[in-house]
C-alpha cells in the first residue's frame, strides 16, 4: 500500500489534443493541475475544491493558454514552474522550482525534474509512480526539437539519462494524445518506438532526423 491515496483526472482538448490533469489527494482533498491546456469551463464541474496550484511542465502557448482565466477564477492559486517562465505570468504567487525540488500539497509528494530539450523550461512532475511529462516524451516518440529554445542534444540527456532512469514500470502522463494510448509504463514506451531505443546520442540525432523526414502531419 502506498503511503498517499490519490487520483488523476485526464481532460483532452485545446489546440492540439492537448491534455490537462487534476490531480486530487484522496485523504485531505487537496488538488492541484498540470498544465492549463484546457479550457475552465471544460474542466472546472470536475475540482472538488479551489485548486492549490497549475504545475507547469513548460511555456509553450498551446500549455498555458488558459492559464489567465485560471487565475481569475481562483486568485490564491499559486504556478509552479521553472524560474525562466515568470515572466510568462502576471502572477504575483509563481513558485520556481530547481531540478529536483520536492513539494508536498496536502499528502501529494511531487518532485520536480528537469528535461530542458523540447523546450529550455521543460519540467517533469513525479507523482509517486506517474511523470507527468509535458511534450518532452510523448507515447511512442519523444517531443520535437525544431523551434527556438529546443535542443536536440538537451532532449537526448533527459530522455535517456534522466527519464529513462526511472523504475520501467513508472507511467508516464504525456502533454497530448498523440499515441494509441493515453498513457503507457516506460519499459512498455521503449518496446514500441524506435526513438525511444537509440545506442548513444548520436544514434538518437540520426533517428530524429528520419523521423523528421517521413513525419505525417498529427503524428
Amino acid at each position: 500500500m502506498t503511503n498517499t491515496d490519490f487520483s488523476v483526472q485526464s481532460f483532452k482538448g485545446g489546440f492540439d489534443n492537448n491534455f490537462s490533469y487534476i490531480v486530487t489527494c484522496m485523504r485531505t482533498g487537496a488538488e492541484i493541475i498540470i498544465d492549463a491546456a484546457i479550457e475552465l469551463e471544460n474542466i472546472k464541474p470536475f475540482f472538488k475544491s479551489s485548486p492549490s496550484a497549475i504545475f507547469v511542465t513548460h511555456t509553450h502557448r498551446d500549455h498555458i493558454a488558459y492559464i489567465g482565466s485560471y487565475i481569475n477564477n481562483f486568485p490564491e492559486i499559486n504556478i509552479v514552474g521553472h524560474p525562466e517562465s515568470k515572466n510568462n505570468f502576471d502572477n504575483n504567487k509563481f513558485i520556481p522550482v530547481s531540478d529536483g525540488s520536492k513539494m508536498k500539497i496536502g499528502n501529494l509528494k511531487i518532485k520536480a525534474i528537469f528535461t530542458p530539450g523540447h523546450y529550455f523550461d521543460s519540467i517533469c512532475y513525479l507523482v509517486e509512480n506517474i511523470l507527468f511529462t509535458g511534450d518532452t516524451l510523448f507515447v511512442g516518440r519523444t517531443g520535437r526539437t525544431i523551434s527556438a529554445g529546443s535542443d536536440i542534444n538537451n532532449l537526448y540527456d533527459s530522455v535517456y539519462n534522466k527519464i529513462f532512469k526511472l523504475p520501467g514500470d513508472t507511467y508516464i502522463y504525456p502533454g497530448h494524445d498523440y499515441g494509441e494510448v493515453p498513457s503507457i509504463k516506460i519499459e512498455e514506451n521503449r518496446k514500441i518506438s524506435d526513438l525511444l531505443q537509440a545506442e548513444n546520442k548520436l544514434d538518437f540525432i540520426d533517428k530524429m532526423d528520419k523521423y523528421e523526414k517521413n513525419r505525417k502531419i498529427g503524428s
